[in-house]
């Protein structure tokens, strides 16, 4: 018998999806504030969680993350009145099980809950976690957890895995960890740094060379690709690799057989093959600047890693880790940080990522020297500057009426800065603007924007066109 919550405004819906539950021999209670729902499954230990998307005091959407990252992480079944596909994707993004419209019939919602139960008893009754070799990877927020779960996923097979994310997300850190967390451990990690392969020698790098295939090649070489051979070859910044050389990396990939430069003979690589990129590759695709077969390929599967500023919670144990192990690199003592140190650490969104905070790390360790305990000035100007500066637009907005821009710079600013200041007049041209920058790249748009997934895709449905299309 499975505890089932159900979160949603509604008294009859609640009422609806009680008697289903019921019904199907499970036990059942309800909220009607996200408040309340996440008060009750903090304190309780529950199975799946119906969830509404639309509440009076918030969104269902935003509640996700914190319902996953309880104690018994339920599954969670959205439900909403007004289908929206950008809705329903966001949902299966942040771990959705299913996504259901009201009204929904009795066999709707009994299938979905029997899906998730089972799926819940198999994992009980699955092998024992393994047990990760986490080296640098720090943090245990919900977007961390989820990244550690589909590294075990990876670790434990060897289908081909593309990481991406943000430059200074750390790619390189989790490919690494699917090679040591897997049978090939022992083996060569051969890392081939494709923004940094000569135009000319691509094919020599990859696939080695014959001894007279060219003017200088005056012995054979092994290339990347036979370097792995019985270990993992890590693709870094694939969306880089030139696009004549895609067609024969494709074939690589699905036999694992190539012919070095002026031989005469194929030779095999068994490689596992982990790929990682900051650039949308499907974007590229529609582009027509990366093969489409090739990225189909790369994808079985994928992590994808959350910038920095979507897991602040973690940013203290990442400072503290990196501080750390800089004094150790650095050989002088380990410091303190004050209270101001720490109010600019969190404050400020890093833009730049994990490697931005190791290397402002650096310049504080650097500067401080023989101080026992670093302060705000110890850091990066620049960093202190955009801190101050985003502190004055926290304030409210003047009583006068709000200047209105009818366009937006080449980079958009953060649309935070100036929701409180401007009106819906405002608000819908930043979303135009914004929207044609990014030639229609949702999830770029809402990068730029700066707010989260959910309240960027309100703003989309509140102000689309009459003719649903925004200009691009």
């Amino acid at each position: 018998m499975a505890n089932i919550l159900i979160i949603d405004d509604d008294q009859l819906i609640c009422d609806w999806i009680a008697n289903v539950v019921t019904q199907l021999g499970h036990n059942a209670s309800y909220t009607h504030t996200p408040i309340e729902g996440l008060r009750k499954v903090q304190s309780e230990p529950f199975d799946v969680v119906f969830l509404d998307v639309q509440m009076p005091d918030g969104s269902g959407l935003d509640l996700m993350p914190k319902i996953k990252a309880t104690r018994f992480s339920p599954e969670i079944i959205v439900i909403t009145r007004l289908g929206d596909p950008d809705e329903a994707e966001l949902a299966i993004q942040n771990g959705a099980w299913d996504y259901i419209e009201k009204p929904a019939s009795f066999e709707a919602l009994k299938l979905p809950i029997i899906r998730a139960l089972e799926y819940r008893a198999e994992r009980k009754s699955g092998k024992p976690p393994i047990v990760l070799k986490r080296k640098d990877i720090i943090g245990d927020s919900q977007k961390i957890a989820t990244c550690l779960e589909l590294l075990v996923q990876a670790a434990g097979c060897n289908v081909n895995v593309l990481i991406t994310g943000e430059t200074g997300t750390g790619k390189e850190l989790f490919a690494r960890a699917v090679h040591y967390n897997s049978s090939r451990a022992k083996r060569n990690f051969v890392v081939v740094d494709c923004t940094a392969l000569p135009e000319t020698l691509v094919e020599s790098v990859l696939f080695g060379h014959e001894r007279g295939a060219f003017t200088g090649a005056d012995r054979s070489e092994e290339g990347l690709i036979k370097q792995a051979d019985g270990g993992t070859l890590f693709l870094d910044e694939i969306g880089e690799l030139p696009f004549l050389i895609q067609k024969r990396f494709l074939r690589v990939i699905q036999e694992h057989r190539f012919r070095p430069v002026g031989g005469r003979q194929e030779i095999e690589s068994d490689f596992r093959l982990v790929a990682a990129t900051n650039r949308n590759l499907e974007s590229m695709v529609r582009q027509g600047r990366f093969r489409e077969d090739l990225f189909f390929r790369l994808r079985t599967l994928i992590i994808e890693l959350p910038p920095l500023r979507e897991f602040l919670e973690d940013i203290k144990k990442l400072t503290v880790f990196y501080m750390n192990a800089l004094c150790e690199r650095f050989g002088i003592v380990p410091k303190r940080a004050s209270p101001e140190f720490w109010d600019v650490v969190t404050d400020y969104k890093w833009p730049g990522n994990v490697r931005e905070l190791i290397q402002a790390l650096e310049k504080a360790l650097l500067s401080a020297k023989d101080e026992p305990m670093l302060f705000p000035k110890h850091l990066p100007t620049y960093i202190r500057i955009q801190v101050a500066r985003n502190s004055f637009l926290k304030k409210p907005a003047s009583q006068d009426k709000p200047e209105i821009r009818s366009s937006v710079p080449k980079v958009p600013p953060k649309l935070k800065e100036i929701r409180k200041a401007a009106v819906s007049e405002a608000e819908q041209q930043y979303l135009k603007d914004l929207i044609s920058f990014v030639g229609g790249d949702n999830n770029k748009a809402c990068r730029i924007s700066g707010v989260s997934r959910s309240r960027f895709y309100t703003l989309l449905r509140k102000y689309r066109p009459a003719d649903g299309r925004w200009p691009v």
